[in-house]
Protein backbone atom coordinates (compact mmCIF):
# COMPACT_ATOMS: atom_id res chain seq x y z
CA UNK A 1 0.00 0.00 0.00
CA UNK A 2 1.28 3.47 -0.90
CA UNK A 3 -1.44 5.68 0.58
CA UNK A 4 0.56 6.89 3.59
CA UNK A 5 3.80 7.54 1.76
CA UNK A 6 5.15 11.11 1.76
CA UNK A 7 4.26 13.27 -1.18
CA UNK A 8 6.28 12.42 -4.27
CA UNK A 9 7.32 8.94 -3.14
CA UNK A 10 4.29 7.05 -4.42
CA UNK A 11 5.15 6.93 -8.11
CA UNK A 12 8.72 5.81 -7.42
CA UNK A 13 7.45 3.11 -5.06
CA UNK A 14 4.94 1.89 -7.63
CA UNK A 15 7.58 1.90 -10.39
CA UNK A 16 9.93 -0.23 -8.28
CA UNK A 17 7.27 -2.51 -6.82
CA UNK A 18 6.59 -5.68 -8.73
CA UNK A 19 3.15 -7.15 -9.34
CA UNK A 20 2.23 -10.25 -7.38
CA UNK A 21 3.80 -13.31 -8.98
CA UNK A 22 3.61 -17.02 -8.24
CA UNK A 23 5.97 -18.12 -5.49
CA UNK A 24 9.48 -18.20 -7.00
CA UNK A 25 11.63 -21.34 -7.03
CA UNK A 26 13.57 -22.14 -3.90
CA UNK A 27 16.91 -20.49 -3.23
CA UNK A 28 19.64 -22.52 -4.91
CA UNK A 29 21.42 -24.34 -2.09
CA UNK A 30 24.22 -25.31 -4.48
CA UNK A 31 24.86 -21.61 -5.13
CA UNK A 32 25.13 -20.97 -1.38
CA UNK A 33 27.46 -23.97 -0.99
CA UNK A 34 29.83 -22.43 -3.56
CA UNK A 35 30.22 -19.12 -1.69
CA UNK A 36 33.21 -18.12 0.48
CA UNK A 37 32.90 -19.80 3.86
CA UNK A 38 31.76 -16.75 5.90
CA UNK A 39 29.00 -16.00 3.35
CA UNK A 40 28.03 -19.66 3.34
CA UNK A 41 27.92 -19.63 7.15
CA UNK A 42 25.62 -16.59 7.15
CA UNK A 43 23.24 -17.56 4.35
CA UNK A 44 23.16 -21.21 5.39
CA UNK A 45 21.75 -20.05 8.73
CA UNK A 46 19.63 -17.13 7.48
CA UNK A 47 17.89 -18.95 4.59
CA UNK A 48 16.47 -22.41 5.42
CA UNK A 49 16.47 -25.02 2.62
CA UNK A 50 13.37 -24.75 0.45
CA UNK A 51 12.88 -21.02 1.04
CA UNK A 52 11.58 -19.19 -2.06
CA UNK A 53 14.13 -16.90 -3.70
CA UNK A 54 12.29 -13.73 -2.71
CA UNK A 55 13.83 -10.71 -4.47
CA UNK A 56 12.01 -7.78 -2.84
CA UNK A 57 11.35 -6.75 0.76
CA UNK A 58 9.00 -4.18 2.23
CA UNK A 59 10.28 -3.01 5.62
CA UNK A 60 8.89 -0.86 8.42
CA UNK A 61 11.31 0.70 10.90
CA UNK A 62 11.72 3.28 13.63
CA UNK A 63 14.84 4.96 14.92
CA UNK A 64 16.88 8.12 15.12
CA UNK A 65 18.66 10.15 12.47
CA UNK A 66 21.19 12.89 13.10
CA UNK A 67 20.44 16.16 11.35
CA UNK A 68 22.44 19.30 11.99
CA UNK A 69 24.20 17.75 14.97
CA UNK A 70 20.99 16.69 16.77
CA UNK A 71 19.24 13.32 16.85
CA UNK A 72 15.61 13.17 15.68
CA UNK A 73 13.19 10.26 15.98
CA UNK A 74 11.78 8.94 12.71
CA UNK A 75 9.45 6.29 11.34
CA UNK A 76 9.98 4.90 7.85
CA UNK A 77 8.90 2.41 5.23
CA UNK A 78 11.24 1.01 2.64
CA UNK A 79 10.85 -0.98 -0.54
CA UNK A 80 14.13 -2.75 -1.29
CA UNK A 81 15.04 -4.77 -4.37
CA UNK A 82 18.75 -5.75 -4.25
CA UNK A 83 20.52 -5.07 -7.52
CA UNK A 84 17.58 -2.99 -8.77
CA UNK A 85 16.64 -0.11 -6.45
CA UNK A 86 15.05 1.16 -3.26
CA UNK A 87 12.67 3.79 -1.92
CA UNK A 88 13.09 4.86 1.73
CA UNK A 89 10.21 7.11 2.82
CA UNK A 90 10.30 8.62 6.31
CA UNK A 91 8.73 11.14 8.65
CA UNK A 92 10.41 13.07 11.46
CA UNK A 93 10.18 16.40 13.27
CA UNK A 94 12.65 19.28 13.31
CA UNK A 95 12.06 22.07 15.86
CA UNK A 96 8.68 20.47 16.48
CA UNK A 97 7.59 20.75 12.85
CA UNK A 98 6.88 17.72 10.64
CA UNK A 99 9.34 16.87 7.87
CA UNK A 100 8.61 14.08 5.40
CA UNK A 101 10.28 12.85 2.26
CA UNK A 102 12.23 10.08 0.63
CA UNK A 103 15.58 8.83 -0.63
CA UNK A 104 15.54 6.57 -3.67
CA UNK A 105 17.63 4.80 -6.27
CA UNK A 106 16.55 2.93 -9.37
CA UNK A 107 15.73 3.62 -13.01
CA UNK A 108 16.62 7.25 -13.59
CA UNK A 109 19.29 7.33 -10.86
CA UNK A 110 19.18 8.51 -7.26
CA UNK A 111 17.31 11.34 -5.59
CA UNK A 112 16.63 12.96 -2.19
CA UNK A 113 13.47 15.00 -1.66
CA UNK A 114 12.33 16.31 1.75
CA UNK A 115 9.65 18.88 2.65
CA UNK A 116 8.60 20.75 5.78
CA UNK A 117 4.86 20.64 6.50
CA UNK A 118 4.53 18.71 3.25
CA UNK A 119 5.00 21.92 1.25
CA UNK A 120 8.24 23.80 1.96
CA UNK A 121 11.30 22.19 0.30
CA UNK A 122 14.01 21.32 2.85
CA UNK A 123 16.34 19.24 0.70
CA UNK A 124 16.21 18.23 -2.94
CA UNK A 125 19.16 16.64 -4.68
CA UNK A 126 19.83 14.44 -7.70
CA UNK A 127 22.56 13.92 -10.26
CA UNK A 128 25.57 11.67 -10.73
CA UNK A 129 27.06 12.04 -7.23
CA UNK A 130 23.74 11.42 -5.47
CA UNK A 131 23.16 8.39 -7.70
CA UNK A 132 26.58 6.88 -6.96
CA UNK A 133 26.12 7.34 -3.22
CA UNK A 134 22.65 5.79 -3.37
CA UNK A 135 24.02 2.86 -5.37
CA UNK A 136 26.48 2.17 -2.55
CA UNK A 137 23.63 2.24 -0.07
CA UNK A 138 21.64 -0.25 -2.15
CA UNK A 139 24.66 -2.54 -2.46
CA UNK A 140 25.04 -2.76 1.32
CA UNK A 141 21.36 -2.91 2.22
CA UNK A 142 20.95 -5.98 0.04
CA UNK A 143 21.71 -8.02 3.18
CA UNK A 144 18.21 -7.12 4.42
CA UNK A 145 16.87 -9.45 1.71
CA UNK A 146 19.03 -12.55 2.37
CA UNK A 147 17.11 -14.62 -0.18
CA UNK A 148 18.38 -12.31 -2.95
CA UNK A 149 22.02 -12.28 -1.89
CA UNK A 150 23.14 -15.51 -3.60
CA UNK A 151 22.64 -13.56 -6.87
CA UNK A 152 25.46 -11.18 -5.95
CA UNK A 153 29.07 -11.80 -6.95
CA UNK A 154 31.03 -13.08 -3.95
CA UNK A 155 34.75 -13.23 -3.24
CA UNK A 156 37.08 -13.87 -0.34
CA UNK A 157 37.23 -11.17 2.32
CA UNK A 158 40.26 -9.23 3.56
CA UNK A 159 40.20 -10.81 7.04
CA UNK A 160 38.97 -13.96 8.79
CA UNK A 161 35.16 -14.21 9.07
CA UNK A 162 34.66 -11.77 6.16
CA UNK A 163 33.55 -12.03 2.55
CA UNK A 164 32.97 -9.47 -0.18
CA UNK A 165 29.52 -9.07 -1.74
CA UNK A 166 29.53 -7.18 -5.06
CA UNK A 167 26.79 -5.72 -7.24
CA UNK A 168 27.23 -3.89 -10.53
CA UNK A 169 24.94 -0.83 -10.55
CA UNK A 170 24.89 1.63 -13.45
CA UNK A 171 28.10 0.06 -14.72
CA UNK A 172 29.98 0.62 -11.42
CA UNK A 173 31.01 -2.24 -9.14
CA UNK A 174 30.02 -1.70 -5.52
CA UNK A 175 31.83 -3.93 -2.99
CA UNK A 176 30.62 -4.56 0.56
CA UNK A 177 32.68 -6.44 3.13
CA UNK A 178 30.41 -8.50 5.39
CA UNK A 179 31.60 -9.80 8.76
CA UNK A 180 29.94 -12.92 10.18
CA UNK A 181 30.20 -14.27 13.72
CA UNK A 182 31.02 -17.94 14.46
CA UNK A 183 27.31 -18.83 14.75
CA UNK A 184 26.50 -17.34 11.34
CA UNK A 185 24.98 -14.03 12.42
CA UNK A 186 25.75 -11.00 10.28
CA UNK A 187 27.55 -8.42 12.45
CA UNK A 188 29.02 -5.70 10.26
CA UNK A 189 29.14 -4.20 6.78
CA UNK A 190 31.93 -1.95 5.56
CA UNK A 191 32.67 -0.31 2.22
CA UNK A 192 34.26 2.58 0.43
CA UNK A 193 31.05 4.46 -0.38
CA UNK A 194 30.79 7.45 -2.69
CA UNK A 195 29.81 10.56 -0.76
CA UNK A 196 30.78 13.93 0.68
CA UNK A 197 30.49 13.44 4.46
CA UNK A 198 32.89 16.28 5.34
CA UNK A 199 31.71 18.83 2.80
CA UNK A 200 35.09 18.77 1.08
CA UNK A 201 34.06 17.11 -2.18
CA UNK A 202 32.74 13.78 -3.37
CA UNK A 203 34.87 10.67 -3.33
CA UNK A 204 35.10 7.20 -1.82
CA UNK A 205 34.99 7.31 1.98
CA UNK A 206 34.89 4.61 4.69
CA UNK A 207 31.29 3.76 5.55
CA UNK A 208 29.86 0.99 7.68
CA UNK A 209 26.92 -0.53 9.48
CA UNK A 210 26.83 -2.46 12.76
CA UNK A 211 24.10 -5.13 12.87
CA UNK A 212 22.55 -6.95 15.80
CA UNK A 213 19.48 -8.97 16.75
CA UNK A 214 17.28 -10.59 14.14
CA UNK A 215 13.69 -10.71 12.97
CA UNK A 216 12.29 -14.06 11.79
CA UNK A 217 10.29 -13.89 8.55
CA UNK A 218 8.85 -17.35 7.90
CA UNK A 219 12.19 -18.85 8.88
CA UNK A 220 14.34 -16.25 7.09
CA UNK A 221 16.54 -14.38 9.56
CA UNK A 222 16.91 -10.68 8.79
CA UNK A 223 19.14 -8.27 10.79
CA UNK A 224 16.87 -6.10 12.93
CA UNK A 225 19.01 -3.42 14.61
CA UNK A 226 21.26 -1.13 12.53
CA UNK A 227 23.71 1.66 13.31
CA UNK A 228 25.39 3.35 10.33
CA UNK A 229 27.86 6.10 9.65
CA UNK A 230 30.90 7.47 7.87
CA UNK A 231 34.56 7.30 8.96
CA UNK A 232 33.97 3.62 9.76
CA UNK A 233 36.90 1.89 11.40
CA UNK A 234 38.66 5.16 12.26
CA UNK A 235 38.97 7.23 15.43
CA UNK A 236 36.12 9.36 14.05
CA UNK A 237 33.63 6.50 13.75
CA UNK A 238 31.46 7.67 16.66
CA UNK A 239 31.41 11.19 15.23
CA UNK A 240 30.42 9.84 11.82
CA UNK A 241 27.42 7.85 13.06
CA UNK A 242 24.17 9.38 11.81
CA UNK A 243 21.59 6.58 11.63
CA UNK A 244 20.12 4.14 14.16
CA UNK A 245 17.10 1.98 13.46
CA UNK A 246 15.13 -1.07 14.51
CA UNK A 247 13.27 -2.96 11.81
CA UNK A 248 9.80 -3.81 13.10
CA UNK A 249 8.30 -5.69 10.17
CA UNK A 250 9.53 -7.36 6.97
CA UNK A 251 7.44 -8.69 4.11
CA UNK A 252 9.27 -10.70 1.46
CA UNK A 253 8.01 -11.26 -2.06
Amino acid sequence: MTGRLPRGARRHWQALDRPALPVPPAVDTAAIAALPEPARRWLGRAVPPGTPAWSVAELSMRGEIRLGGAWHAFSARQLLAPGVGFVWAARTRVLGLPVAGFDRYGPGGGELRWRLLGVVPVLSAAGADVSRSAAGRLAGEGVLVPTACPRAVWSEGPAPDTAVMSWVLDGEREDTVVRVDPEGRLRELSMRRWGDPDGTGYGRHPFGVALSEEIDVDGVRVPAVLSAGWAWGSERQAEGEFFRARIEDVRLR
